[in-house]
């Protein structure tokens, strides 16, 4: 019966071994920064980033400030979710083309333009029904959006009435 614990053994350190190369080649350990060149570590990121370094936010917020919570712990809640799904969808290529902003990381992106710019937009955004931002202001994070999928859509805000 010693066969089974060495497989056993064999299997777990096959698994975590292909675990860590992947982690590894991936450059797992750069996104727990919010340097936004982690961003591009998947080239399908590339658009994003080359249009963000031309848009009108690049010299006043990185892609953690308008991407994720501000709070902890939700911030890594966040980052943990969508570096999940980042990695499963490119791993697995089924991920739609152009990229599109899920409702979660729509809602998101909503509450950090409404904190960042709360002096100007207060009464904007404590109106019923009010269009998200990025509806009107599509350009300001990733610059003009050929190629990116366009303006977003409606059913990207689920949270705002309309």
């Amino acid at each position: 019966m010693r066969v089974l614990p060495a497989f056993a053994a064999a299997a777990v350190g096959t698994g975590l071994g292909v675990a860590a190369v992947g982690f590894d080649y991936a450059e797992g350990l750069s996104y727990l920064s919010t340097d936004p060149r982690a961003c591009v570590n998947c080239h399908i990121m590339q658009p994003q980033y080359d249009g963000w370094q031309k848009a009108a936010h690049h010299a006043a917020a990185t892609c953690a400030e308008c991407h994720l919570p501000v709070d902890f712990p939700w911030k890594y809640v966040a980052k943990a979710r969508n570096g999940w799904n980042h990695s499963k969808a490119f791993t697995l290529q089924d991920f739609p083309e152009p990229i599109r902003i899920t409702p979660p990381n729509a809602a998101i992106l909503q509450a950090n333009c409404e904190r960042c710019h709360e002096a100007l937009v207060h009464e904007i955004a404590a109106a019923r029904g009010a269009p998200p931002c990025a509806s009107c202001h599509a350009d300001v994070g990733h610059g003009e959006q050929l190629g990116l999928g366009g303006a977003p859509q409606p059913e990207e805000y689920p949270h705002v009435d309309r």
